[in-house]
């Protein structure tokens, strides 16, 4: 059984819309098991979440990228995930992240370096989208990974739209791609 958590912060919805993208790719391969721990509002996780981490074999990041970096309460997760760093309890487990922001750009790719560099901090190797990006003229939000992160999921959600209306399905699909790839990436490296 291959073994997969989602920790993850969500303020309107977007973000958990994309995490649940990210659980159906992971699913979506026989055999494995998804954990998601969503983070609280206060930035708190249920009891025993760090005995849950370390049994995974993956562990799968997310926040929305608010001015410029994750959100106070996933990074209060991070800080509380050295109770794991001091017994290297995530080392050599595999990892990956996704986030989301209002604008196309948003400064996305500073939240993913953010989760690269706290997953660098446990000693996990790291998993990008693989996916090229949509970049021709007849691309589109449609398509998969049109907002071009090759480190990690992005995802875009007008600061204007509920959570049913963004994030979009190229996005969407984008994160099931990478759910899915970090399940492959597991069963090839182990």
């Amino acid at each position: 059984m291959t073994k997969i958590a989602i920790v993850y912060f969500s303020g309107y919805g977007h973000t958990a819309k994309q995490a649940e993208a990210v659980q159906r790719g992971a699913a979506s391969i026989d055999g494995v098991e998804v954990t998601v721990l969503r983070i609280d509002q206060e930035g708190n996780l249920p009891n025993g979440w760090t005995d849950v981490l370390a049994s995974q074999d993956a562990v799968i990041y997310g926040s929305p990228t608010y001015m410029g970096g994750p959100a106070w309460q996933f990074k209060k997760f991070a800080d509380a995930s050295s109770r794991l760093w001091t017994k290297q309890g995530l080392k050599d487990k595999l990892a990956a992240g996704f986030t989301n922001s209002a604008s196309v750009n948003g400064d996305k790719f500073s939240t993913i370096q953010y989760l690269w560099t706290l997953s660098q901090q446990h000693g996990q190797l790291w998993v990008g989208t693989g996916l090229l990006a949509a970049n021709t003229k007849d691309s589109g939000p449609n398509d998969v990974n049109w907002s071009a992160g090759f480190a990690g999921a992005l995802a875009i959600s007008p600061s204007d739209a509920s959570a049913e209306e963004a994030p979009g399905s190229g996005d969407l699909k984008t994160a099931e791609l990478l759910g899915a790839r970090v399940v492959a990436m597991v069963r090839r490296l182990g």
